[in-house]
């Protein structure tokens, strides 16, 4: 099924990007950054550029991959695929013109549904309002034809089928990164609060106007070296909240400490909340271009 993951929201991964740098607390112990030297030290193509040791690392150069750009349009049977897990798409050394081959991509692969998350909201809902940039992705639609046509391609803005999230470990981010996420067109909206690093009050913060905002929560705690715990009542706090507002509530992991803050395996720790696993989804707004079934 393509790049498989183990990543409990999301079915395969793709990365027309990797590398990145540390903005917030929520980076202190990031995952991709810790994976990119072991990958530059196995010979990967992608991660042979280096980063700045202050906010990146060894392998973790932001870099962009055309080669890699096609992968999606080689998997036929429909599936949500994560839009790089091991970058940001909205970081500032991805140029406009290669996100817009990525978005172009995306408007050519009507049967999955794209899961694309940022650390960088503001940027991303400047690009998004930009009626420049929807012009980028119909000439990189034009680019992919091989020719400039007459009539360029008309296509559905924002894309049906591209969620946009953005990531909150705790109330700073909330209250900087969601009132961007807000103001993004996009099909569905959706927070990363993993690691959730401290309580959020959502509707307190921001009034009502995230309850027709938002369509999905996901939440999580650490793992790794060095993981941060976790409160339980932090996360039974976002789902109450996400309840009331009637938003999909996604219970990831509790992550390396159990739902008392004692240090295990995220394994043994599992991801039962109050005795039940909360897996929601929020409802697609638009048809698949593919029925399932089809070939990989």
């Amino acid at each position: 099924m393509g790049d498989k993951t183990g990543i409990e929201w999301t079915d395969a991964t793709w990365n027309p990007t990797t590398g990145c740098d540390k903005v917030s607390p929520g980076c202190d112990n990031c995952y991709a950054m810790t994976l990119a030297p072991r990958l530059q030290a196995m010979g990967s193509a992608h991660y042979q550029q280096d980063g700045d040791p202050r906010t990146s690392g060894p392998g973790f150069g932001i870099a962009m991959h055309a080669d890699a750009l096609d992968k999606p349009l080689r998997w036929t049977r429909p599936r949500r695929i994560f839009v790089n897990s091991m970058s940001d798409l909205f970081h500032g050394g991805v140029t406009r013109e290669f996100q817009a081959r990525v978005f172009a991509v995306m408007a050519l692969a009507p049967q999955h549904t794209f899961q694309v998350l940022t650390k960088r909201p503001g940027v991303m809902r400047s690009v998004m309002n930009n009626p420049e940039f929807k012009a980028a992705v119909v000439r990189a639609l034009d680019w992919r034809a091989g020719h400039v046509t007459d009539e360029p391609p008309a296509i559905e803005w924002p894309l049906p089928n591209v969620w946009l999230g953005t990531s909150v470990e705790d109330q700073e981010r909330a209250d900087l990164r969601i009132p961007a996420l807000l103001g993004t067109p996009a099909a569905i909206r959706f927070l990363s609060m993993e690691p959730l690093l401290g309580p959020v009050d959502i509707i307190n913060s921001l009034g009502d106007s995230w309850l027709t905002g938002l369509d999905w929560i996901i939440v999580g705690g650490e793992s790794g070296h060095g993981a941060r715990p976790m409160r339980a009542e932090w996360a039974r706090s976002l789902r109450d909240q996400a309840e009331v507002a009637g938003v999909a509530f996604h219970f990831k992991q509790w992550g390396s400490h159990d739902e008392h803050g004692t240090p295990m395996h995220k394994k043994a720790a599992g991801r039962m909340l109050d005795g039940r696993t909360w897996d929601e989804f929020p409802e697609p707004r638009y048809t698949p271009g593919l029925p399932d079934g089809g070939a990989d």
